[in-house]
C-alpha cells in the first residue's frame, strides 16, 4: 500500500528509506563471503524486482556445492552451519538444496518454514508439488492469471500437456517448470574472484646487497605490470614489503601522478629509496602490492601523435620522480574553478589529484590580464558620475591619466556566499604612456586594481 495509507492505519509504524545501491553491494559481499562453503556462488537473477516475491523473502544467493559437502560433514551439516553462521552476521535465512537450482530456489522461499531444508535426489518433484505457481520464478501478472483459471499450486501444472500450456501462458511457465524439474538446463554463472594485484618473490638464502633487491623488486614489478595489465589497471600507489629472518619488516611506499604499469619506470621511482633498506641479518621474502589501482586504457596512437605521447610520457615520469623524492603535497597543479570572481577562478591542487569540473575559461567574452594581483590594491581615482568610468587614479604614488576605456563588465559572487552583495563593475583602462590596466569600482567610490595587461 502506499506511505500514506500505511501511516493512517498505524500512526507509529517505523518507516526506513530503501537504499538498493547499498544493498546490492551488500548482497556482493555476503556472495563473497559465501564463498568459505563453495568457490560457485552468484547472486544472478533471482533478485529480479519482477518477480512475485509476496511473502518469499528479500534478496538470495545461489551455490553450486557439488563435491564440497563432504568438506563440512554433510549435505545437512553444511546448511545448517551456513544458516547459524548468517543469522550470526544479522540477517534472517533460509536455505535449501536440491538437485535444481529452480528446485533449491523455490523450496528455500515457499516451502513451510524451516531454517534450512535438503530435498534428496530424485524428489524434488514431490517437494515442488504443494508449493504455489509462484515458486516458478514467474511475473505477478502470469502468477495471477494462473489463478484466474485455477491452477493455484504447481503440482496443478505436472500433468498438464506441455502445448496447451506454452499456447495459453507463453514459454514462461514451461521453461520455468522444465527448468524446475532438471528437464531443461539452468547454467549458473559465478561472480568470479578479483585478480589479487600482488607479486611476491622468496629466496632460498637470505640477501642483503642493494643490487640483488634492485633485481628482485625488478623482478617483482614484471609480475604485478603483467597483473595489472591482464586487469586493466594502472597502478597508483606501490609498497614494497621486506621480510627479514628476525621477523621484523621494512616497507617503501610510492607514487604516481597518473596510472602506470611500466617496469623501468616504476623500479627508477625505487632505486632512489633502495638505500634507505637496512638488510641487517638478511632478507628472506619480498612483497609487491598495488594499494591504490585506476582503470588505464590503452592509447591509440599514430605518427604525428607518437613525438606529443612521448612528450607526455616525459613529462609524467620527471612529476613522479619530483612527487616521490619532495612529497605529493609539494608539486602542485593549477586548475580552474567554476566561478566568476577572478581570484577564486583558479588554484592549485596536488598532482595527480582528481580534477573537478573544468570551467570554460576560453570562452569568456572580455579577456582577462595577464597578470593578476592578489590582493587587488586600492587606488585613488576620480570618475565622471557615481556610476561612469574613470577619469585618472594614483596608484603607488603615480598618477595615471586615462586616454582609453571598456566596459563596465559587471560581476557578482555566487548568490549562496555571504559576501553575495559586493558586486563589482570593471573597466579596461589604458593611461597616456600605453599601459594597460584592470580596474573595478566597489560601491560607488571604492575603487581598485586587479590586473595588469602585456
Amino acid at each position: 500500500m502506499a506511505l500514506a495509507n500505511a501511516r493512517a492505519i498505524l500512526p507509529s509504524v517505523t518507516i526506513h528509506p530503501a537504499a538498493p545501491t547499498a544493498d546490492g553491494k551488500m548482497l556482493a559481499r555476503l556472495a563473497q563471503w559465501c564463498g568459505r562453503y563453495s568457490p560457485w556462488t552468484s547472486t544472478g537473477k533471482e533478485n529480479d524486482p519482477e518477480l512475485s516475491l509476496e511473502g518469499a523473502g528479500g534478496a538470495g544467493i545461489w551455490l553450486d556445492v557439488t563435491g564440497c559437502a563432504h568438506l563440512f560433514g554433510g549435505e545437512e551439516a553444511m546448511l545448517a552451519d551456513m544458516a547459524n553462521r548468517i543469522e550470526k552476521l544479522g540477517f534472517t535465512a533460509r536455505a535449501a538444496m536440491a538437485d535444481t537450482l529452480g528446485g533449491a530456489w523455490a523450496v528455500a522461499r515457499f516451502a513451510p518454514n524451516d531454517t534450512w531444508q535438503v530435498i534428496p535426489p530424485g524428489e524434488t518433484r514431490a517437494a515442488l508439488a504443494p508449493l504455489a505457481t509462484a515458486a516458478l520464478r514467474l511475473p505477478p501478472a502470469t502468477v495471477l492469471a494462473l489463478h484466474e483459471v485455477g491452477l493455484r499450486y504447481i503440482g496443478d501444472l505436472l500433468d498438464m500437456p506441455r502445448g496447451p500450456l506454452a499456447a495459453r501462458f507463453e514459454k514462461d511457465v514451461r521453461l520455468r517448470l522444465d527448468a524446475a524439474l532438471g528437464k531443461a538446463a539452468e547454467p549458473l554463472s559465478p561472480i568470479l574472484p578479483k585478480t589479487p594485484l600482488i607479486a611476491r618473490l622468496a629466496f632460498a638464502e637470505p640477501i642483503g646487497h642493494r643490487d640483488d633487491i634492485a633485481a628482485a623488486t625488478g623482478k617483482l614489478l614484471e609480475n604485478l605490470c603483467a597483473t595489472l595489465e591482464q586487469a586493466g589497471q594502472g597502478a597508483r600507489r606501490l609498497v614494497l614489503s621486506i621480510y627479514r629472518p628476525d621477523g621484523s619488516t621494512a616497507q617503501i611506499t610510492i607514487g604516481t601522478a597518473r596510472p602506470s604499469r611500466e617496469p623501468s619506470h616504476l623500479l627508477h621511482l625505487f632505486s632512489e629509496h633502495l638505500d634507505e633498506i637496512d638488510p641487517e641479518f638478511g632478507i628472506d621474502e619480498i612483497s609487491l602490492i598495488a594499494a591504490v589501482a585506476n582503470p588505464m586504457a590503452i592509447d591509440q596512437t599514430n605518427f604525428q601523435r607518437g613525438a606529443a605521447a612521448q612528450n607526455v610520457d616525459s613529462y609524467n615520469a620527471v612529476i613522479d620522480r619530483l612527487t616521490n623524492r619532495l612529497g605529493s603535497r609539494n608539486i602542485r597543479q593549477t586548475h580552474f574553478r567554476e566561478s566568476h570572481i577572478p581570484e577564486r577562478a583558479a588554484g592549485f591542487i596536488p598532482v595527480g589529484k582528481t580534477k573537478p569540473i573544468q570551467s570554460e575559461q576560453g570562452c569568456a567574452a572580455t579577456p582577462r590580464p595577464l597578470r593578476l594581483l592578489r590582493p587587488p590594491e586600492q587606488v585613488e581615482a576620480v570618475a565622471e558620475s557615481t556610476d561612469g568610468p574613470p577619469v585618472l587614479f594614483r596608484w603607488r604614488r603615480v598618477l595615471h591619466h586615462i586616454t582609453r576605456c571598456e566596459g563596465p563588465e559587471r560581476i557578482a559572487p555566487e548568490w549562496w556566499r555571504s559576501d553575495n552583495g559586493n558586486t563589482r563593475d570593471y573597466y579596461r583602462v589604458e593611461n597616456e604612456t600605453g599601459q594597460r590596466f584592470w580596474l573595478y569600482r566597489s560601491g560607488e567610490t571604492s575603487w581598485f586594481v586587479h590586473g595588469l595587461f602585456g
